[in-house]
């Protein structure tokens, strides 16, 4: 696979762009909306939840993590996850700004 050229494009272009791609995914779309009904750091188990591996769901959990969109902390011996409140306020205000620069103009193709 070829190298992308993530340097020509602007810092927000590309942050923009990882937090979409860790979204990417059915099952971490499942997990946020799991961890956001809950409306509280979810430390129980996933896996009785989403019926998805534990290794499987470990691995979603970090990719949401890297991407900045989940917080962890641990307790114990489980990790408690929730919304990280700034960076999921920045993908709300940036989706914003970006669906709204679009203008529908009749006059295209």
């Amino acid at each position: 696979m070829g190298l992308t050229k993530t340097e020509i494009f602007t810092e927000e272009q590309n942050h923009l762009a990882i937090m979409l791609k860790a979204l990417a995914h059915p099952a971490r779309i499942a997990i946020l909306e799991h961890i956001i009904k809950a409306n509280a750091c979810i430390c129980g188990d996933l896996v009785n939840e989403l019926g998805l591996a534990q290794a499987t769901i470990s691995q979603h959990l970090k990719e949401l993590k890297n991407a900045g969109l989940i917080q962890g902390t641990i307790e114990g011996v489980s990790v408690c996850y929730c919304i990280e409140p700034k960076a999921w306020a920045k993908l709300q205000g940036e989706l914003g700004i970006f669906f709204q620069s679009y203008k529908n103009i009749s006059t295209c193709c």
